[in-house]
């Protein structure tokens, strides 16, 4: 089921599409297709296309580069690029780091951060799970003391998303010892150059470097570099997972995934007949289909929320519960329909036309996106404590 646009708004839809077919870069195209890592400069590409026309950060407030767009505007902006198959923007910058620093950064941090974000000059990553402080967060053990005007920095953090690529972190740390563990929690911009740091890559299963571990060796990080108040870091942490927990809705992505499986289950044969005319599959497909509809819904309820200027609060725990089952359910689906093509996978050996001849079209990528999504409702705060927040934020128990 798709929106009914009026016809302003169908006015902004062929523009948008316009512009994708016009300036999207074709290399991106013929890296995906491959299902290639993109390089850093290939994944800043498309940032910086956007951020030219002032299309990179839609969601900002306008007097730091954000759109004046209406709800409606920026559903059609984000089911466009989908459609397209754009990359995904990186989201650390963008989505997360930039609404903590204009909401509790000084004039200064505003003033040199924010434009960087826009312009794709420096790449974020995000500091925060640790060996034993994952879904339990608030139990980090990197520590940061103060040392005259810089605090220096002991610890390790994981499961960094390519931080590899990195120019910048926003990190977590312990500033006090003697409170209760929200408590003693600070926000620190950590220059991912500053000596003493050290990253090193943690292989997936699909032989992709995605994930990192970062060790801190007595890093020294200038005081001028924390956001808000020392020990309050708590605070801006739950706004940023907020922020980062509603993207992971993916309403766009999935309804496209899902046009992608009808496809294969047209184009895949079974007694006869093809696979979506079977009744359980087709059974399987609308459940899916009927959850997709109502999370987009929803979203679109929080993002009419957002255009009125309110922050995200514990709803967003249902858009990344519901988002990530979702996208999960597609790929369980599309490796059922591509039934042996879905099976073949070789760690480090892509399925394409040359190594596996045999293999259709578009059967390449379905192995390891099916591994991958296994991910997502683990991160962002695994599902399970997303169900704990909304017991008590929401219901009260």
């Amino acid at each position: 089921m798709d929106l009914k646009f009026t016809p302003e708004e169908t006015a902004f839809q062929t523009q948008v599409r316009s512009f994708i077919v016009e300036n999207y870069p074709a290399e991106l195209h013929a890296r995906r297709k491959l299902e290639r890592e993109l390089s850093k400069d290939e994944h800043l590409s498309w940032h910086k296309v956007l951020a030219k026309k002032g299309w990179v950060a839609p969601s900002w407030p306008v007097d730091y580069g954000g759109t004046t767009w209406t709800p409606t505007q920026k559903y059609i902006f984000a089911q466009e690029l989908a459609s397209a198959q754009t990359i995904p923007l990186m989201p650390f910058g963008l989505a997360m780091v930039a609404p903590v620093i204009w909401t509790y950064g000084t004039a200064a941090q505003k003033d040199y951060y924010l434009p960087r974000i826009y312009q794709g000059a420096d790449w974020w990553c995000q500091g925060y799970s640790e060996s034993g402080a994952g879904s339990d967060l608030a139990s980090l053990r990197t520590r940061a003391v103060k040392d005259g005007d810089h605090y220096v920095i002991n610890g390790s953090k994981t499961w960094t998303t390519l931080a590899q690529h990195a120019d910048m972190m926003f990190c977590l740390v312990r500033t006090d010892t003697q409170v209760k563990p929200q408590s003693g929690i600070s926000f620190l911009l950590l220059d991912m150059k500053t000596p003493g740091i050290s990253v090193r890559p943690i292989i997936t299963i699909d032989g992709g470097h995605e994930v990192n571990e970062i060790f801190f060796e007595d890093v020294r990080v200038p005081v001028a570099n924390l956001i808000g108040k020392e020990n309050e870091g708590w605070t801006y942490a739950k706004m940023l997972l907020g922020h980062e927990r509603s993207g992971m809705a993916g309403v766009a992505r999935s309804k496209h995934q899902l046009a992608r499986l009808k496809q294969v289950a047209r184009d895949t044969p079974q007694d006869g007949q093809p696979l979506i005319a079977d009744k359980d599959f087709a059974h399987k497909i609308a459940a899916v289909e009927i959850e997709l509809l109502a999370l987009e819904f929803t979203d679109l309820r929080m993002l009419a929320a957002e255009n009125s200027g309110k922050s995200p609060g514990p709803e967003s725990s249902i858009l990344k519960i519901k988002g990530t089952e979702i996208s999960q359910r597609i790929t369980e689906l599309m490796i059922e329909a591509a039934g042996v093509y879905g099976a073949p996978y070789l760690r480090g050996m892509h399925l394409d036309g040359d190594n596996f001849p045999n293999v259709p079209p578009d059967m390449a990528s379905i192995a390891p996106e099916y591994f991958n999504m296994r991910k997502t409702s683990i991160y962002g705060g695994s599902n399970e404590i997303q169900h704990n927040i909304i017991a008590k934020a929401v219901l009260g128990l």
